[in-house]
This record gives C-alpha cells, structure tokens and sequence, in this order.
C-alpha cells in the first residue's frame, strides 16, 4: 500500500515515521494555520487583484492580470521547494534551547508575508503591484512548505486521508472568509489587504506557538552547499517513478483548475453578464465550499479505512472535468451554480486523498519537505503558466466556452493518469 522509507528507530523523532495518531487540537491548529495562508493566497488573487487591476488599467486588464498573478505564481514555483529543502536542515537554538526545524519558518514567513499586504495595499502602478504580490508569494510558500510537511512529519499514514481533508478544506474556505471580509465586512482593496494581513497573522501563529515541533540534532544536519541544495531539487524519475507520476498529474489537474478559477470575475460580468458580478462570485464561492466540505473529510477517512486512493482521485477528476464542461456548454446562471457545486465536490475528494497519496510515495525521509516542496511546483507552476494560456484562449481563441472546454479535457487527463502509480492502492 506504501512507498514510505522505513527509519532507523536510532534517528532523531524529526526523521522517524511518526506512529501516534495526532489529536483534534492538533488538527483544528493546522487548520487554522491552512486557513489564513490559503485565505491570503486566494483572496487577493479572486478578488483584490482583479479589482485593483482594473482600477489602474481598466482597458487590457486580462492582460495586467494575467502579468501579476503570472510573475507571483514563478515566485511561489522558486521559493516552496527551496524553503522546504531549508527546513530539512534547519537546526536552531535559542538561549540554549534547541528549535524544531518547521515552526520557525511559518512564525517569520506569517510576519513578512503581513508586511508584504500593507505593502501592496500602497501601490498604484502595475509594476508595484507585481513587485508586491511577488513578495507575498515569496513567503506565503515559506509558510506553506513549513505547514504542508507537517503532515507526513507528525501523522501516521493510517490518519493522513482524513487529516489531509481537514487541511484541504480552508483551501476553499479561505476564500469565502476572505471573500466576505474584503465585501461586506470593510470595502476597498487597501481596506481588504490590511484585514488579510491581520487575520493571517492572527490564524498562522498559534499552530507554531502551541505545537510541538521535534527538532534536528546538528549531527543530523548535513552541511550547507548551495549548488547540491539546487542539484537534490531534481528528483529522478526513472528512480522514483510513482513521485513522478504523482506529480504530473497534480500538475495537470492543477492547470485546469488555474485555467478554470482565474477569470471567473469577468466570466460572470462579461459572458454571463450577471447584475452583480462581485456577489455572484461570492454565491459560487460559497456553494464549491459547501460541496468541498461535504465529501473532503468524509472520502478522506473512507480512503483510510479501505486502504484505497486511486479510485478517488480518478472519480474526482471526472467530476471536476463536468463541472467544467457544465460551463463551456451553459454559460448561464443557474448552470454556473450547478458547476459550482460539483467542482467544489470533486476537489474536495481530490484534495484530501491525492495529498494523503503524494505522502507516500516521498523518496527519503530526510528530505520531505524539499521533496512537498517539489510537489508544490506542480500546484503553482499552473498558475504561471495558467494566465498565460487562458488569456489568449478568452481573448483570440473562442473566449469562455473554449477556456473551459479545455479546463475539462486537462483535469480529466490528470486524473486517469494516476493509474500509472503502482506502490500505493
């Protein structure tokens, strides 16, 4: 069922497959934490960033758009997997107290990250926009490669489907709570970045602070080389061909759903030409998020207790792929609320069972998080290369209909290429 390496009961608890299923506190913690790095991720780029945008540059703004969220997503593609190989290594101490290796980089990626919101809060140029939002991204990753390699870190890969649903579902909260704090609760960008910082500061820092965090003995840290970090980010697919697989498909379906979600403001205001644009997309928000949050825990857990994860990945992926077709063909409002509703479904099956499955079939202990890191080019990777396919789609190349046509036929393609990983059921 499993590729997880066997560890040496002699290592340190940092490198050791952990054995004792974590409790609920633990997990309403990670939550937490998920909450407001994906809330900060989402919310910017839904709502703030396109209405930014279109404030400075209201004549081409698919285009700026598409320029922001492009350079920030090759941020996210540099940064994740090189914090991730830094936290690995991480090994120190104050005032004679030995640190864990994961914690410290979610404390100061939550603080620089709320610094880069009041800093992009300021800007009135597109140039300043992206320089900004790049900033964000930079240290959102740190926090996501600390909190994304706690997983396989701390749970015993008998829990870890029905943890990963808990951790996967602020993926789609984060932007409901985001939503409506940015639209109801305060109004303007500047009003909504500066909420964004303040509650990702005020969800990220209690997981680190109320934690345990098992830290690296200094005999256990290799030593600091640069060109080998770089050179271990590549892992060989003809050595470890199910981590390969597993991150092809992610990519895949992660590039439909960067394909999908990107414009689906304009969607709304420029195709189905909805009253209110900004609260249909609130509406839609909120029912993927109903749908999320029914199936990610529960088909998490079922695929823990059945011991299976394929089939769940494949079936979300049709499921997503509909959705997706639902908008190609019906670009009306009710349809849109149907596709909403089966996107949410499938992704949250998707999310909590792909996670679980990526965990095991990581090539070494030791280099988890560098290898999640790696893992996570293929969730942000799409979103640079997403804006620029999905422009010239919606402008030159059939607009909406074929945007999404191609959302569907992509995601389907990922999920039945899962088939292909043989060590995990």
């Amino acid at each position: 069922m499993t590729a997880v390496q066997p560890i040496p009961a002699s290592l340190p608890a940092a490198l050791a497959e952990p054995t004792v299923p974590v409790r609920r506190g633990w997990i309403a913690l990670i939550f937490g934490a998920n909450l407001g790095v994906w809330m900060a991720f989402f919310t910017p780029i839904q709502i703030l960033l396109p209405q930014q945008v279109e404030s400075i540059s209201p004549v081409g703004k698919e285009g700026m758009l598409a320029v922001v969220t492009g350079f920030g997503a090759l941020a996210a593609v540099l940064a994740n997997p090189l914090a991730g190989a830094l936290s690995d290594r991480t090994s120190l101490r104050l005032g004679g107290r030995a640190l864990g290796r994961r914690h410290v980089w979610t404390v100061v990626g939550a603080l620089l990250a709320a610094g880069s919101f009041l800093l992009l809060a300021q800007q009135r140029t597109i140039l300043g926009v992206a320089l900004a939002w790049v900033a964000a991204q930079l240290t959102l990753n740190a926090m996501l490669a600390a909190l994304t390699a706690a997983i396989p870190d701390r749970v015993p890969v008998a829990q870890r489907g029905g943890v990963s649903g808990w951790v996967g579902i602020p993926q789609a909260l984060g932007l409901v709570v985001g939503a409506v704090l940015v639209t109801t609760v305060v109004t303007g960008t500047r009003a909504g970045y500066l909420v964004v910082a303040g509650a990702l500061l005020l969800l990220a820092l209690p997981f680190a602070l109320l934690t345990p965090d098992d830290p690296l003995p200094r005999t256990h840290t290799p030593p600091l080389r640069w060109r080998e970090l770089l050179a271990g980010m590549w892992v060989s697919p003809r050595r470890h061909p199910d981590f390969a697989w597993a991150w092809g498909t992610r990519f895949l379906v992660q590039m439909g759903n960067a394909l999908g979600t990107l414009y689906l403001l304009y969607f709304l205001q420029d195709k189905v030409h909805h009253a209110d644009p900004e609260a249909g997309l609130l509406v839609m928000i909120l029912l993927y998020t109903v749908g999320m949050m029914a199936t990610a825990v529960v088909s998490g857990r079922l695929s823990d207790r059945t011991g299976r994860r394929k089939i769940f990945v494949s079936w979300a992926g049709v499921i997503m792929a509909v959705a997706a077709l639902l908008l190609a063909a019906w670009p009306v409002w009710p349809a849109a609320l149907v596709a909403a509703v089966l996107l949410g479904a499938g992704y949250g099956v998707y999310l909590a069972v792909d996670a679980a499955l990526i965990t095991q079939v990581l090539p070494v202990a030791t280099d988890r998080g560098k290898d999640l890191g790696v893992i996570n080019i293929a969730n942000a990777a799409p979103q640079v290369l997403g804006p620029a396919l999905s422009a010239p789609i919606v402008v030159h190349l059939g607009g909406y209909p074929t945007l999404y046509a191609v959302t569907a036929a992509v995601t389907l393609l990922g999920s039945i290429l899962v088939v292909n990983i043989r060590s995990v059921q």
